[in-house]
């Protein structure tokens, strides 16, 4: 993936939602939830205040809502800062 994100900024590829249920009903995609881990695939450098703490292949943590989802190559990534990561994992 050929992205640099800027400062503070990293670039997450969304784990894979879960299909089936433990039932082992299958759930439609618009009933799946959000997945909240990911792989980290680009950082930035950080601030001159903090150095980027985060490095590529880091599986990560992160808040529900956090990042903005955009498309690069085909593949779904969200973009957020290193402060909406919430633990490695």
């Amino acid at each position: 993936m050929n992205i640099k994100p800027l400062a503070d900024r990293v670039v997450i590829k969304p784990a894979v939602a879960e299909e089936k249920s433990q039932g082992g009903i299958i759930i439609p995609d618009t009933a799946k939830e959000k997945p909240l881990k990911g792989e980290v695939v680009a950082v930035g450098k950080g601030t001159k205040d903090q150095a980027m703490e985060l490095k590529v292949g880091d599986q990560v943590l992160y808040g529900k809502y956090a990042g903005t989802e955009i498309e690069i190559e085909g593949a779904k990534v969200l973009i957020m800062r290193e402060s909406d990561v919430l633990a490695v994992l």
